[in-house]
Formats: C-alpha cells, sequence, structure tokens
C-alpha cells in the first residue's frame, strides 16, 4: 500500500488534469500519466487504477466538489460487504478502494448482455443492509451498479449520507420489471449511447418538472 500511495503522491496527482464544467455533468478528465488508467468518470470525482496494482482504484475528487469526507465515513458504516467496495486509504482529495470488476447496467443494455433478475435482488438487498446501517441509498442506477457472473454489485455509495429521498432505483427497479424483463431480456439487442443518454435526460427532465418543490 506504501508504494502505491506514493504512486498515487508523486506520480498521478502531479499530472493528472480533471476539469469539473458542471456539477449535474460527469467531469472531464483531460490528462492521465502513463501507465495510469482511466476506470470510471463521476460528476465529481474520477477513478483509475495502476496495471501493477488491479486490486485497488484511486477515487479522486476534483478541486472544489465536495463529499469525501461524507464518502470515507459511508465506507466505514458498511465495513465488509460483497456487494460493495471497501476504502483502504485516504489523504485530503482521495481515496483508495477495492476494485470491482463488472459491467454497469448501463453499459449491459449499450452491449445487449442479458440482465438476470438476481442481479436486481443482489442490489436491492445490499440497499437494504446499507439502510441498517443508518445510510440512505441515494442517486443510485444503472451507472452506479454493476454485474458479473451473474451477480450485482454498487459501485457508488458517495451520496448514501444524504438524507432526502430518492426515487432513481426504485423507478429503474420498476423498469426493469414491467418493461425490461417481459421484453429486452429475452431479446436482448445493444442499445446506442445516444439513445440511452436521450433517455436519462428525458428522465431527468420528467422528474424535475412534476416533482419539484
Amino acid at each position: 500500500m506504501e508504494h502505491f500511495v506514493n504512486l498515487i503522491n508523486t506520480q498521478l496527482l502531479p499530472q493528472i488534469q480533471i476539469t469539473s464544467l458542471h456539477s449535474t455533468e460527469p467531469l472531464v478528465v483531460e490528462k492521465i500519466p502513463s501507465p495510469w488508467k482511466l476506470c470510471g468518470i463521476g460528476n465529481y470525482a474520477a477513478v483509475l487504477y495502476h496495471p501493477e496494482y488491479p486490486g485497488w482504484v484511486v477515487k479522486i475528487y476534483a478541486p472544489g466538489r465536495p463529499g469525501i469526507t461524507e464518502e470515507i465515513e459511508v465506507y466505514r458504516r458498511l465495513g465488509d460487504h460483497p456487494a460493495y467496495s471497501k476504502c483502504y486509504y485516504h489523504q485530503e482529495n482521495f481515496l483508495v478502494l477495492k476494485r470491482l470488476y463488472g459491467t454497469t447496467l448501463y453499459n449491459c443494455m449499450h452491449e445487449g448482455l442479458r440482465i438476470p433478475r438476481q442481479v436486481i435482488l443482489d442490489i436491492d438487498q445490499a440497499l437494504d443492509y446499507a439502510r441498517t446501517k443508518g445510510l440512505n441509498p441515494h442517486d443510485v442506477h444503472g451507472k452506479n451498479v454493476m454485474m458479473k457472473d451473474g451477480r450485482g454489485y454498487v459501485v457508488d455509495v458517495s451520496d448514501f449520507y444524504k438524507q432526502e429521498y430518492c426515487s432513481k432505483w426504485k423507478d429503474l427497479k420498476k423498469a426493469y420489471f414491467k418493461i425490461y424483463l417481459p421484453f429486452f431480456y429475452h431479446f436482448p439487442v445493444p442499445v446506442p449511447y445516444f439513445v440511452l443518454n436521450l433517455v436519462r435526460k428525458c428522465y431527468r427532465k420528467y422528474k424535475k418538472y412534476f416533482f419539484s418543490s
């Protein structure tokens, strides 16, 4: 771990360039030093890995973006659970996490991969477990959950400390059982990203229009 953290501080952080254009849109990572590889991008942070340490990832928060202290506490409460990652180390602006392997449900739709019912049940049970730890699963959607070998995992828990109600997972489950399972599951076809992004934006506008206070 010591050598990995040293690489983060001396190689990765001085050279990586992360730009946050808007809090509701993914970050833009403009430069990554070799041999680091980008694993994922969120609205507040970017996740990368080093080929020599495939079991760990580093999650770097963009300058000025909040939440890292709360995320550390979320991982402390979750402890060891097979559906979640684990925080091994942290500094002021980054976390070292256990790497989870798999394909997000968002990318499963894009690639035309069949999503078994067990994946949804696993994620549902993992969210119930988080509630028993005093957490509030928030912002759980297709890009934040994944599957591997027919089992479900929760990738991003950074908003689990928020107290307000969030219906994203409930809405995703409803779409899965009412639309995906009867139709797409039996005839999985790749869905272009522009269609998925259109659905995402329409959903966001619908929720804002009908449920904003």
